[in-house]
């Protein structure tokens, strides 16, 4: 009998641990939120301009039950999806390439220097400009902002590769395509995360921002048009909304890459 019930022990006492650390991690947040529903209620601040968290989430769910909420949410995340894997497409390669090969450094680092230090939200009317109010000009915005990060990590990956990994492979009789596919790439795969949920968090602060100017439907025409209205209470549900997509991109992309990088457990 006692042995039946030793291996479930472990089970148990993970869980408990996983339960702990879930409501120590809980703490910060819960505090906040009792802070947002006290603060308006008690009168330090006007309840008009920053409503109670309770009825936030009553006009949330409202708006989730009347199709605005997803009408808005699916907009935006067609537009953040397709500016983030164009930027991928772009960056990943690109930084592997300058990372690996001194001559493509050399060639292009001067030019990237002068477009990375250029803020994308500045650009925003020259992308209006030149593309006009629609979709385009919206997610090649969000695509110039993405790249940057993931590019500069991708670079950044491929540099700091321990040499000695690199010449023990060579050594061994390995090529320059082999040390590159077996030793680089997996190697690189934890920094060139970081710049991709870099990126995914810049993809929701640029879109939101694009989304103010010409659009008909997302989350930042969502809460522009709520505080247009003076409908408040939508335009705190709308920011809620795009603080839960940037936390499930940032949970999406961490689970992507345990997954990638389970060699190295």
């Amino acid at each position: 009998m006692a042995d039946t019930l030793t291996p479930t022990r472990p089970a148990a006492r993970a869980t408990g641990v996983r339960l702990a650390r879930a409501a120590r991690s809980s703490v910060a947040i819960l505090a906040f939120l009792a802070v947002w529903e006290l603060v308006p209620r008690i009168g330090l601040v006007d309840s008009i301009f920053l409503p109670p968290v309770s009825r936030v989430v009553v006009t949330w769910f409202e708006l989730a039950l009347d199709g605005q909420l997803w009408q808005n949410l699916g907009a935006s995340l067609a537009r953040a999806l397709a500016g983030f894997a164009i930027a991928l497409l772009i960056a990943v390669p690109l930084g592997l390439v300058i990372g690996w090969y001194r001559a493509a450094d050399q060639l292009l680092t001067p030019l990237l220097e002068v477009f990375r230090n250029t803020a994308a939200l500045a650009l925003l009317p020259v992308f209006v400009l030149l593309l006009g109010l629609g979709e385009t000009s919206k997610i090649s915005l969000i695509v110039f902002a993405c790249v940057w990060p993931v590019l500069l990590n991708t670079i950044s990956a491929v540099r700091t590769v321990d040499p000695l990994l690199i010449k023990s492979a060579r050594s061994l009789g390995f090529g320059s395509a082999a040390v590159f596919g077996k030793i680089v790439l997996p190697a690189s795969v934890p920094t060139v995360f970081t710049g991709i949920r870099l990126a995914a968090a810049g993809s929701i602060l640029v879109l939101v921002a694009a989304e103010m100017v010409g659009a008909k439907a997302g989350l930042g025409y969502l809460i522009n048009a709520a505080q247009y209205n003076f409908e408040v209470p939508q335009m705190y549900a709308g920011i809620v909304t795009i603080s839960l997509l940037g936390i499930a991109f940032n949970h999406a992309l961490t689970a992507v890459e345990r997954r990638l990088s389970r060699w190295r457990s």
